[in-house]
């Protein structure tokens, strides 16, 4: 077994289709010829806001580096990087010059042990081992051309499977399940003293499994809006994660690879925008709150701009057409589509509408202050906390 073997079939998938995108193309190109005038300056950076680690500084974090490095048969020079921060945090950079970098915030430092950072380090690097900085999440959602609302969505949920596969080299490096759902559990509490709490894998494996069978609602045990998140911590992932444990990709376990990628599907499946083609009564009350939603929001600052059309055209196809709209007869209709959709789907489902609407807000220009009042005002009819819709706009955009 190695680290390709054990890759999610859905992140390569997702990945070597965005490759094909024009839109991801030019990207790619600009920024290979920002790297063709000269380092992008990633490691000057680091060296002037950060402390490097040395080997003989940092010598048991360097011997946790070569084990991940050889379990994921990675050859290329390591600098470890640590920062100040009271959160928990760590990233894996594009390499410059022939080394990669990898920077830990001090707390996590701290209180992780080994096993909990060997799966941490493995995760950084698989983020590497992929290829996953070849798609350059920040720059296509945060540039000056956002992409289609439809490609918006592809790069998310392409996101989402990545760290899937980062965590499964993370797994592959720690081969510890107590060791990970302790880290887990440490970067979803900010708890990591047993004073108070002593932490059992057995009870909080149950209550993410109660988690799925509450109709699939999240909200038990964590925020709402942490069962959509993949920074820092989402439930979904520590059930992706049990299950590779129990395979035999990991170990001799019951289910194969293409057993464990069904059912890893069927876990994400919550946060897939299915009911855009379901033929369902509350999958067309969901596309009809959408479609009002995003006319709404674009029509809220001034009217709806030709770069909003365009936003709008790439989410609901050619036909859309402002000219075919009554916009005071869907801001009229809007609180009723709302409150068809609280009373017929689920929080997840609702969760996802709005997750949605916000994409499209986004994909256009930066959210005014007159958007997101519609957009909270949406979040309040579904009974959505605002939070979630905070976390929708301002979610960190770049793997980690």
């Amino acid at each position: 077994m190695n680290a390709e073997m054990i890759r999610c079939a859905n992140d390569l998938k997702l990945y070597n289709s965005l490759l094909q995108e024009k839109e991801v193309k030019q990207v790619r190109e600009w920024i290979s010829r920002q790297e063709e005038k000269g380092p992008l300056g990633t490691r000057r950076h680091l060296l002037s806001t950060s402390v490097r680690l040395s080997r003989s500084m940092a010598p048991r974090l360097h011997a946790m580096a070569d084990h991940c490095t050889e379990r994921l048969e990675l050859n290329i020079p390591l600098e470890l990087y640590a920062y100040s921060s009271p959160q928990f945090n760590a990233a894996c950079f594009k390499p410059e010059e022939g080394r990669l970098f990898i920077m830990f915030s001090s707390s996590l430092l701290e209180a992780f042990v080994e096993k909990e950072l060997l799966f941490v380090m493995g995760h950084e690097l698989g983020h590497h081992v992929y290829q996953h900085h070849d798609i350059p999440v920040g720059y296509l959602l945060r540039g000056k051309e956002r992409p289609s609302a439809s490609l918006a969505l592809e790069l998310f949920a392409w996101s989402r499977y990545a760290e899937i596969s980062a965590d499964r080299a993370g797994a592959f490096c720690s081969e510890d399940l107590d060791a990970i759902a302790r880290a887990l559990f440490k970067l979803a509490s900010g708890l990591t003293s047993d004073k108070v709490v002593s932490f059992s894998l057995d009870d909080f494996l149950r209550q993410l499994d109660d988690m799925m069978e509450e109709d699939a609602e999240p909200g038990q045990g964590a925020p709402m809006q942490d069962w959509f998140s993949t920074h820092p911590f989402s439930p979904l992932r520590v059930k992706a994660l049990k299950l590779f444990d129990e395979s035999d990709m990991l170990r001799s376990g019951e289910s194969g690879k293409m057993e464990l990628e069904m059912k890893v599907q069927g876990v994400m499946s919550l946060m897939e925008p299915s009911y855009m083609d379901a033929r369902t009564d509350t999958a067309e009350t969901m596309r009809r709150l959408l479609f009002a939603g995003a006319v709404a929001v674009a029509d809220a600052r001034d009217g709806i701009s030709e770069g909003e059309l365009s936003v709008l055209k790439g989410f609901f196809g050619d036909k859309f057409s402002v000219d075919n709209l009554n916009i005071r007869k869907i801001h009229r209709e809007l609180p009723n589509r709302i409150k068809a959709t609280r009373e017929q789907a689920s929080m997840t489902q609702r969760m996802q509408v709005l997750r949605d609407i916000c994409l499209v807000a986004q994909a256009g220009e930066d959210t005014s202050k007159d958007e997101m009042t519609v957009i909270k005002d949406i979040a309040k009819g579904l009974d959505v906390p605002c939070g979630f819709v905070f976390q929708c706009v301002d979610e960190s955009l770049e793997l980690d």
